[in-house]
């Protein structure tokens, strides 16, 4: 067993230092069957990133009275989804690299998840596990909206270790440089030259793995203080998720060297995805807001649905409507049999 291995030097324009930074953390022969397991710490950072997250959404989900059995169920699902369809968009908007070896499409640690991919994902798995388990989803959503940038902060170091998702020539003392960052830069000069890219392999680069880290766990904190002291209705987190995330993404993508293309074009897919986020989850804050303004009203608890609650409360006074006209009908017929005995009892006297 060894651990720490597969070391690159690392430097940064602004720092007298180089940092060996190991991509692996773990390295081991399995008894008896003879086969070596590598543990990287991409996927290492990107466990520890989910662990948070979903340690954050359970207290919360705590702190909101929700069933901790139905998180569960969303949780399993929603991960499931969220894996399934980061893996797929990756694959497939990137199918050149993989269409002449399909078994690579399933060797995760080597990389290749799109967030936008998982976000779709474990939405439309969390969706459906929502709607069977009677779990209000907007709710749902401003609680994922907080763990989502927490996952995602943690998780993009998990590119610094693999030395990936970095981006452009940059002169910021922050500009990043390793044997590796050259090495796949020199590689994929003729790809660039076709998206209209001009890189330097022996120049530092943007990290933009860092910067985008930065951006969520400060999103986070914003985030989490509006939800304390400013939350006005459900749905409002998640859609200032989708303003705050998205114009991050928009910027950094622009700066990326290793971005996914529409197919046949030089338009990048997470840019445009980032760019139709922001404009559609802007506008509906704002009306929303508005709405609120003019209309305030109670957040929805994360089990209550309104339509239901106004259905309950018909199905209570009509239940009420009936047993009083019951009980009305009930007084009638003893008010007649104490009548009928009455009279009965004076003609009884009168014949006597």
């Amino acid at each position: 067993m060894k651990f720490l291995a597969d070391y690159t030097a690392v430097t940064f324009t602004g720092i007298d230092k180089v940092f060996d930074v190991p991509g692996v953390f773990v390295r081991f022969t399995m008894p008896f069957v003879g086969s070596t397991v590598t543990i990287r710490w991409y996927g290492l950072l990107i466990f520890l990133g989910f662990t948070l997250a979903v340690l954050f959404g359970g207290r919360m989900a705590y702190k909101w009275k929700m069933d901790l059995n139905k998180m569960l169920d969303v949780l399993i699902y929603g991960t499931f989804g969220g894996i399934i369809g980061a893996r797929i968009y990756y694959v497939l908007f990137d199918w050149g690299s993989y269409k002449d070896d399909l078994l690579s499409v399933f060797k995760l640690w080597e990389g290749g998840l799109a967030i936008y991919g998982g976000l779709i994902g474990g939405l439309i798995a969390a969706y459906i596990t929502c709607k069977f388990n009677k779990l209000n989803f907007y709710n749902l959503l401003d609680l994922a909206g907080m763990s989502f940038l927490i996952g995602q902060g943690i998780g993009r170091w998990g590119n610094f270790t693999n030395q990936e998702a970095f981006g452009t020539n940059s002169d910021l003392p922050l500009g990043m440089w390793s044997e590796k960052v050259a090495d796949y830069l020199y590689k994929n000069q003729a790809a660039f030259l076709e998206q209209g890219i001009v890189v330097d392999p022996m120049k530092p680069v943007h990290p933009t793995f860092l910067y985008e880290s930065v951006w969520c766990l400060l999103g986070f904190l914003v985030l989490y203080i509006v939800c304390k002291k400013a939350r006005k209705f459900s749905g409002q987190i998640i859609l200032m998720y989708g303003v705050w995330y998205g114009a991050g993404r928009f910027v950094f993508e622009g700066l990326r060297t290793d971005s996914l293309y529409i197919w046949n074009t030089n338009i990048r897919m997470s840019q445009l995805l980032s760019l139709l986020l922001v404009l559609f989850c802007l506008v509906l804050l704002i009306v929303k807001l508005i709405k609120y303004t003019k209309h305030p009203v109670p957040i929805e608890g994360v089990d209550f649905f309104p339509d239901e609650e106004k259905k309950n409360e018909a199905n209570t006074v009509s239940k009420a409507t009936a047993e009083a006209e019951s009980g009305s009908e009930i007084e009638d017929t003893t008010e007649a049999e104490d009548s009928t005995e009455t009279q009965t009892a004076e003609e009884n006297k009168d014949s006597e």
